[in-house]
């Protein structure tokens, strides 16, 4: 088996995106792998080394975390993220490829199903965020002061990447250096805090119950048992509300389960896609 990783940063929609490709040479499929909230392309560092033994992978690290772009003249929105992706895949020359997406990723992941159905075969939404409201109206006034930035800072600081990581897996055994390392990287550029404070007012909401509802991508929702993050009844909830969709519950698993159970995901993918 021989696998290639190129790394590339491209200027799409007026924000350089950093994005990885693993290419196997006997793959015939595509599978476009989107991390979530406060992550970057390192939380599927586990389950990456299993997908490439059938599939190319390409991961993007959605702007502002990760090597993307950072700064506050960007859309954050989910139908802009989501319409920068399919601007990325377009380009690249791929069609019909699979979709996974992990917790703020599953969100951006349906929006890509709505705006382009075509472009996707099927999706793979990883303890997907759903039905979370925009940020409160007085939150989003707030953002537009000049130093904002600097609280949205100061919050995330008192929490702590260790207390945070602790959050999303049920197994705390799990946690090393190296975890910790990777998760806190991204946070090291204080650029990161403009985009965040940004993304706070253009942030619109999760998809509604009426909006899920025309979905017609056929849809694999993989759940962890014990996620605190997005609690098992939302995944059951989009279950029934996305059309064509199937749910799978971990067992012994919390919220990061493409770290915690790398293995049984990449078992149940393959399944699905066969």
């Amino acid at each position: 088996m021989s696998i290639s990783v190129s790394t590339h940063k491209k200027n799409i929609k007026g924000i350089d995106l950093y994005f990885e490709i693993h290419r196997n040479k006997n793959a015939k499929e595509t599978l476009v792998l989107l991390h979530g909230f406060l992550s970057s392309s390192f939380s599927f560092r586990k389950l990456i080394p299993y997908l490439t033994q059938k599939f190319n992978v390409i991961t993007i690290d959605l702007p502002p975390f990760g090597q993307s772009g950072k700064h506050a003249h960007y859309q954050y929105s989910y139908h802009n993220l989501a319409a920068t992706v399919i601007s990325l895949i377009n380009q690249l020359g791929y069609r019909g490829v699979y979709l996974i997406g992990h917790s703020m990723g599953g969100q951006i992941a349906l929006n890509i199903m709505l705006q382009n159905p075509s472009l996707v075969k099927k999706g793979i939404l990883l303890c997907s965020s759903g039905y979370l409201e925009a940020s409160k109206q007085s939150l989003k006034l707030l953002s537009y002061l000049p130093f904002f930035h600097y609280f949205v800072k100061r919050y995330l600081e008192k929490s702590g990447v260790q207390k945070n990581v602790e959050n999303v897996v049920h197994n705390k055994m799990i946690i090393d250096d190296d975890m910790l390392k990777g998760y806190e990287q991204p946070f090291l550029n204080n650029e990161i805090f403009r985009g965040l404070s940004r993304m706070v007012r253009d942030r619109e909401g999760d998809l509604t119950s009426d909006r899920l509802k025309t979905i017609t991508t056929p849809c694999l929702l993989i759940w962890g048992e014990f996620d605190r993050v997005v609690p098992l009844h939302i995944g059951k909830r989009l279950a029934t509300e996305i059309p064509n969709a199937k749910l799978v519950v971990l067992k012994e698993a919390g919220h990061l389960i493409p770290e915690e159970k790398a293995k049984e995901v990449y078992q149940n993918i393959c399944e699905f896609i066969k």
